[in-house]
């Protein structure tokens, strides 16, 4: 099924209400979704850099911060 939307004609904030709708019900039908073959290789070569102490975790507030200082 394709699915016109007129974007063009859409205010930001009814483009907004719009993708939080469409999140939602994605929310509602995650075990559904099948994650593409790459993400495992990504989320596994991840995994191995973080045991190998080529990469570290950080708390999600200092990556918050460092996110906010770099882009103001």
């Amino acid at each position: 099924m394709e699915l016109a939307l007129p974007l063009e004609k859409m205010s930001t904030a009814e483009k907004i209400k719009t993708m939080e709708a469409i999140w939602s019900d994605l929310c509602t039908k995650a075990d559904s979704v099948v994650s593409p073959e790459w993400h495992q290789d990504v989320l596994n070569d991840r995994e191995e850099e973080v045991k190998n102490g080529i990469e570290k975790f950080v708390d999600w507030n200092d990556a918050k911060r460092q996110i906010r200082k770099s882009v103001s």
